[in-house]
């Protein structure tokens, strides 16, 4: 609660000095305890122990209806000035807190960086003109770096990790699919089953990715060993070794979408439900956002379950 404090050293609430002005204001003890939602008897009980506390009478209560004394109107004069004041500081700070501007710096995997994240930048930016999004495409580690280290405002990668200090808001969940040279045996399925990669010439991502062992979880579950050749930390490069026919792999059907169409590579389903990549955004739990960074965040998620709802529609191409 905000208050001053007079030369006795007893606080005086600013919500008394107003409820003082709506009495002088309208001349009325009843009507002012109404606009501030007291008691009449509260009100003449408040206005009492301002007096007592200034050490004049404000309000001359012997006529009807009452009169303000000239020390009363004086003061009037001056608290409504302080709440003025008050009052236009409050809606300084509401609209600085409402501001749209300033930078958005956001770190965030290759795949998702140079698919998704540059286009939701601009439409960013056209919505809000006085805001920047400063964009750097890291590997997965990298981005947590610095979201932790307070390099980045907000991280965007494929399985998130749990860190207590980290927030993590789910943005979508993509497929996976067999990816593989259109000359290849079955590039023209309908569906590839786990174990028709059995012996397969396979690209695979490196070793500690988190993606890279979800794939082989679910290839071991399925008793599938496939013959490892190359391992990539993004999926750029598995892509290109994959067009020049040097193996096979398992992607996210999402970044693969451009190819397909122009039929550089061949991009199959898989026969299993469960074996896709989760992507979230990250930041740091104790650090406040800014409200154009929580406007940024808030467009991504509109734009995932928009893409969402595309694809649960019917007639929706798969």
């Amino acid at each position: 609660m905000i208050s001053i404090r007079n030369s006795y050293n007893h606080a005086v609430h600013l919500e008394t000095l107003r409820l003082y002005c709506d009495v002088v204001r309208l001349r009325s003890f009843s009507r002012g305890a109404t606009q501030n939602f007291v008691s009449q008897s509260a009100a003449s009980q408040a206005m009492q122990q301002l007096e007592a506390e200034l050490g004049v009478a404000l309000l001359d209560r012997t006529k009807r209806p009452f009169v303000v004394t000239p020390e009363g109107q004086a003061f009037y004069e001056a608290c409504r000035g302080l709440l003025e004041s008050w009052d236009k500081a409050k809606a300084g700070i509401a609209a600085v807190k409402a501001r749209v501007d300033g930078t958005v710096r956001v770190a965030a995997i290759y795949s998702v960086g140079l698919h998704d994240v540059s286009r939701h930048v601009q439409r960013f930016m056209s919505l809000y003109p006085e805001a920047r999004v400063q964009l750097e495409c890291l590997h997965p580690h990298k981005v947590v770096e610095a979201v932790v280290q307070g390099e980045a405002d907000v991280g965007i990668m494929s399985y998130p990790p749990a860190d207590r200090a980290l927030s993590i808001v789910p943005l979508r969940s993509e497929p996976m699919a067999f990816v593989c040279h259109p000359n290849h045996r079955l590039a023209r399925r309908r569906i590839v089953t786990p174990a028709d990669l059995n012996g397969e010439t396979f690209i695979a991502f490196d070793a500690g990715l988190t993606i890279r062992k979800a794939i082989d979880r679910t290839l071991r579950q399925h008793n599938v060993r496939v013959n490892t050749v190359m391992e990539f930390d993004n999926i750029e490069t598995i892509k290109q070794a994959i067009i020049i026919a040097a193996g096979v792999s398992i992607l996210p059907r999402h970044t693969v979408q451009n190819e397909a169409s122009i039929r550089t590579l061949a991009v199959v389903p898989m026969g299993i439900a469960d074996l896709v990549r989760p992507v979230g955004l990250i930041h740091r739990r104790q650090k406040p956002l800014t409200p154009t960074v929580s406007r940024f965040i808030q467009l991504l998620k509109d734009a995932n379950e928009e893409a969402d709802r595309a694809i649960a529609a019917p007639g929706a191409r798969s």
